[in-house]
């Protein structure tokens, strides 16, 4: 296995190895990952969150540098858009691009004193090393009944990092999750990183009852 940023990301345990990659990856994160890796997840996210009628205001979760805001914005969404990460570096690059009303820095595996949503959305952040299934009911008491979700879930990590279970066990406070299969990486990642080119995730789409 090759070494690269993404094998670094993926090597991840917990907040404070977060903390220590985003700090050193934050400025070159966009020319770097996003148009290195050709990222598509944020575009996917963004377009599954659109069709299934989301609405604001919306909250990115592990917002990063901002590229859901950016895909949500180049699709023509006006809302009102606030952002979470736990990095202070990516959130500064975040707000330089003027796409959200509010970011704020914070540990989303905590409870959040955030909302209530009428969208929620996630690109990136529910993978190896980052943010496991325990952050959902705590995106769920930040959106309001009826609320939108659209996030991204490594495929390899779904059932292995107990996503399905926790789904199961939210039954009583979302509607059945929708899952759509879609590549993360677009044809330029087959050079620069050929291990994880052809990576997939599931885009789970669901509301708040």
């Amino acid at each position: 296995m090759t070494d690269t940023p993404l094998n670094a990301a993926y090597a991840l345990y917990g907040p404070d190895d977060c903390l220590r990659l985003y700090r050193d990856w934050a400025a070159t994160y966009d020319a770097d990952f996003a148009q290195g890796m050709d990222y598509l997840m944020p575009a996917h996210v963004a377009r599954a969150f659109l069709a299934a009628g989301g609405q604001g205001p919306v909250l990115d979760v592990g917002a990063g540098t901002g590229l859901v805001a950016q895909a949500l914005r180049n699709m023509g969404f006006g809302g009102a858009i606030d952002g979470v990460d736990i990095s202070a570096e990516m959130l500064a690059r975040a707000t330089e691009k003027g796409l959200y009303r509010h970011l704020s820095r914070a540990d989303v595996t905590q409870p959040l004193t955030l909302g209530p949503y009428a969208g929620i959305v996630s690109s990136g952040t529910f993978t190896h090393g980052h943010v496991g299934p325990q952050a959902l009911p705590h995106l769920l008491a930040a959106a309001a009944p009826g609320a939108q979700f659209a996030v991204s879930i490594k495929q390899d990590i779904y059932t292995a990092n107990g996503f399905d279970r926790a789904f199961t066990a939210l039954t009583a406070q979302i509607t059945e999750p929708q899952l759509i299969d879609a590549h993360i990486y677009g044809p330029a990642a087959a050079d620069r990183d050929p291990d994880h080119a052809a990576d997939r995730a599931w885009i789970a789409l669901f509301r708040k009852r």
